[in-house]
């Protein structure tokens, strides 16, 4: 695992771009973004962006975290949708603060995102593929807009610093831009919303894991880890193979596609004992939510950050958590992992 997602010489980032840039798309913006780079080019742009993500940045942010928990957990009350209801608010207003944009278009950002993330080789059907094209239309659209609207008045935002910046001496094209954007912007939503999701549905189905956190609030931070591991946000990355290679005595020739299961690694039971148990007190050494080397999640500790504060808000303001009936619709993206609704039952404390 580590030598796939670390040796970009040989196990190229541009494995995105393969899988997410079919025929039928044309274009797909994450597939031309710094996530589908290698050093030094995914390097440089990634500097750029690093410092609006960092810990100083974050701790800003958080008293502003804590406020809008406050107002999405009162009055949680009996049955309801709890994806656009309490998971995704708050990782919109969040990354709206940083990259400058007006989170009030939620329920836009999360219905391009969903379309964007679920683009594969093959489309499943002729609508799906007219859908996801208009999507990535309006969402790119939606951005080229900002950006222009930057570049006549500068603001002190992290939208501001890519249309300023330089990269060997030249600024990044409003191409670049926005096809970086989409990507920061679908990863700071997806993976606390899939995150918090996940929580809740897991507190749903484990009571004896919600009453034991509810008991002992501390060991929230225990609970994230271990959900992390246990539920992986990001079960799946892609490499692409620069030259032929061996890997546990198979070979592998140039060109080829390789998927690097974190979802599996997360659950490996070398690692791990009794990995498909929940634990709230496993040392959590070892998981790698986030992946691995220089494409490790610029916004981890944001999206930490974020579900810390919004699952103890809940934690405070609720005694039971029940599932409803009914299936669970779950995204078809291989990237990304999370329920897109989920109905659930609240008995307030």
């Amino acid at each position: 695992m580590a030598i796939v997602l670390k040796d970009y010489a040989r196990f190229s980032s541009a494995g995105f771009r393969k899988g997410w840039e079919p025929g039928w798309v044309a274009y797909n913006p994450l597939a031309r973004s710094m996530v589908t780079a290698d050093p030094p080019a995914h390097t440089r742009v990634r500097a750029l962006i690093q410092r609006a993500f960092g810990p100083s940045a974050i701790a800003r942010l958080e008293s502003k975290a804590r406020e809008l928990a406050r107002e999405l957990t009162q009055g949680l009350d009996g049955e309801m949708e709890v994806v656009e209801a309490l998971s995704l608010p708050l990782p919109t207003f969040m990354i709206g603060e940083i990259l400058g944009f007006d989170a009030r278009q939620r329920g836009e950002l999360k219905r391009w995102g969903d379309d964007v993330l679920c683009i594969t080789p093959a489309p499943p059907s002729e609508a799906d593929a007219t859908r996801i094209r208009a999507s990535i239309r309006e969402i790119t659209g939606y951005l080229r807009e900002i950006v222009e609207a930057r570049r006549l008045t500068p603001k002190d935002d992290t939208m501001t610093d890519l249309v300023q910046a330089q990269v060997d001496g030249q600024a990044l094209t409003t191409d670049e831009i926005v096809n970086n954007l989409v990507l920061l912007l679908l990863g700071g939503l997806e993976t606390t919303t899939n995150l918090v999701s996940n929580a809740l549905r897991l507190w749903s189905v484990q009571p004896d894991v919600f009453h034991a956190v509810r008991a002992d609030p501390p060991c929230l931070g225990n609970f994230i880890e271990e959900l992390l591991r246990y539920d992986s946000v990001g079960p799946m990355i892609p490499r692409l193979t620069t030259q032929e290679v061996e890997l546990r005595g198979v070979t592998i020739p140039a060109g080829e596609m390789v998927v690097a299961t974190i979802a599996s690694a997360n659950r490996d039971e070398q690692v791990f004992k009794d990995p498909e148990r929940f634990d709230l007190k496993r040392d959590n050494h070892g998981a790698i939510p986030f992946g691995l080397g220089h494409h490790f999640c610029i916004g981890a500790a944001l999206a930490r950050m974020e579900a810390r504060v919004l699952l103890g808000a809940i934690l405070e303001r609720v005694q039971r958590i029940e599932p409803c009936e009914g299936k669970i619709p779950y995204s078809c993206a291989l990237t990304v992992r999370g329920p897109l609704s989920l109905r659930l039952r609240f008995t307030p404390a």
